[in-house]
């Protein structure tokens, strides 16, 4: 069997401000010589030592743009290139280009751990071929359990953080994290022989009582429309798939499959729970990066797990559905001191016409409060916020038969005040419609899960609840009689 390692790993920061970031603990105390003499080897020519504090400190700050000038573009880090969906970073040391380094903020802590490639980094190999950065995520993640359990004060936190080094090293002896807990020294003792096999680190807790299982799926659509024929509109969903399995037993066997219609749209770079002990290879090379084709996996999605006691998040994915949810146009111009405005939408016959709630809001930045408006709607009732900076188009729980609907008037503003919103993006005619819906028992890829498709071995029939819904999530439509802003970007790692 392999060994893994981890090279070092600490919640050693804690950010104060926006711009002020305090060392809480050295992650020199956490770094393991005989994983760096590994490194070395395996690396070769690539091998990156790690840095010093501070420079260690500023480099993982620059990476998450948590220092004083992180509103200024860095090609470097800010291109479109470096566009990441993964909490994984590059980054830049005095010896070169240090990868992968594990970082993530909770509650105004930053953990970070920087696990070792059994390989050479130069060129970069896919992260889910590199087991230590799923263990990376795992000690992790039981480092956050451990701080923010029944957190009281700051003593509590302080006393907490001076455990963390004789727990750490009981949880990654000689840097090779095991399936331990981290509550407390006694937990992490060995299990006598002859007792139930360790349960895994993700099950902490033990179930007694009637087998149940739940599963929700989650959509959210981004798009952005432009009404314009230079312009390309763009969407994408972007799915999780979240999990509470109530069973009995240290080590409980469970699978959950999800399934598409045979129109449905493949679900793309799919991201795992630690959890799932195997994947279809064709699951892990589904990416939205490649070329859209007939040969697409879709389906179906097996996911064999031990699951954690608590809800987790079983699988993220992406999607690219053929056409938005909603189609729209949104036109602003001014005339004689007055701005008319003119918006329609169309919901797309495949979507399902019954929404828990959806509403257009209206926003209109750097200028003074509204103090005439004149519409007409041909469905819903339109509304003005109290600053009179806003209007909302409450659309209700479904469209009409035609499932089109327009909104249009004239609204005059008055003298700008320094109660009113600001935004230097939206200034003249620059300007956008953004929607808000949530639609449930309905996915735009079609994605479901029944009870037949979950599979487990526990005593007694299983109680199976299944759940999926749709959100919105910055869905723009921008004025098409005037400029605005547009970024194109890919969806690499």
């Amino acid at each position: 069997m392999r060994a893994h390692g981890s090279r070092c790993a600490e919640p050693f920061a804690e950010q104060q401000s926006s711009n002020v970031v305090t060392l809480l603990l050295s992650p020199r105390c956490r770094r393991y010589p005989t994983v760096e003499k590994r490194a070395t080897f395996f690396n070769g020519s690539s091998y990156v030592p790690v840095p010093e504090d501070g420079p260690f400190l500023q480099a993982l700050l620059f990476e998450l743009r948590l220092t004083d000038d992180d509103t200024s573009f860095v090609e470097r880090r800010d291109g479109c290139s470096r566009i990441s969906k993964t909490s994984v970073y590059a980054l830049q040391a005095e010896r070169g280009e240090l990868w992968p380094v594990v970082a993530f903020q909770k509650r105004r802590l930053i953990y970070v751990a920087l696990p070792l490639v059994e390989q050479s980094v130069t060129p970069r190999p896919p992260l889910f071929g590199i087991s230590g950065v799923s263990q990376a995520f795992d000690l992790l993640s039981r480092l956050l359990v451990f701080m923010s359990a029944g957190q009281k004060g700051e003593g509590e936190r302080n006393a907490k953080l001076g455990q963390l080094p004789s727990l750490l090293m009981q949880a990654c002896p000689l840097g090779t994290p095991l399936d331990s807990s981290l509550s407390s020294p006694e937990n992490n003792a060995a299990t006598p022989g002859g007792q139930p096999p360790k349960p895994p680190a993700w099950r902490s807790s033990t179930y007694k009582g009637k087998p149940q299982v739940n599963v929700c799926i989650t959509e959210k659509v981004k798009s952005v429309q432009y009404d314009n024929g230079d312009l390309a509109d763009v969407w994408q969903v972007y799915g999780t798939v979240t999990c509470k399995c109530d069973i009995e037993g240290a080590a409980p066997s469970v699978t959950i499959s999800l399934n598409l219609p045979a129109n449905g749209s493949p679900l793309q770079d799919i991201l795992v729970h630690p959890c799932v002990s195997s994947l279809d290879s064709a699951i892990l090379t589904s990416s939205s990066v490649g070329i859209a084709d007939d040969s697409a996996f879709s389906g179906p999605y097996k996911f064999p797990l031990i699951p954690p006691p608590d809800q987790f998040n079983l699988c993220f994915y992406t999607s690219q559905v053929p056409v938005p949810p909603f189609l729209g146009f949104y036109q602003l111009r001014e005339e004689e001191a007055q701005w008319k405005f003119s918006i329609h939408l169309k919901l797309h016959e495949s979507v399902k016409n019954a929404f828990e709630y959806c509403e257009a809001r209206v926003p209109f930045f750097n200028r003074g409060p509204i103090t005439h408006l004149e519409y007409k709607v041909s469905y819903g009732q339109l509304e003005v916020s109290k600053e009179k900076s806003l209007l909302v188009w409450v659309i209700g729980q479904k469209f009409p038969r035609s499932l089109e609907i327009s909104l249009t008037g004239t609204v005059t503003f008055g003298p700008v005040s320094q109660e009113q919103p600001v935004d230097p993006v939206c200034a003249g005619g620059t300007a956008y419609v953004r929607l808000y819906f949530r639609i449930l028992d309905f996915t735009l890829t079609g994605c479901y899960t029944e009870q037949h498709s979950i599979q487990m071995f526990a005593s007694g029939k299983p109680k199976i609840s299944t759940a999926r819904e749709v959100l919105s999530s910055d869905y723009y439509i921008w004025n098409s009689k005037a400029p605005a802003p547009v970024m194109y970007r890919t969806l690499l790692f």
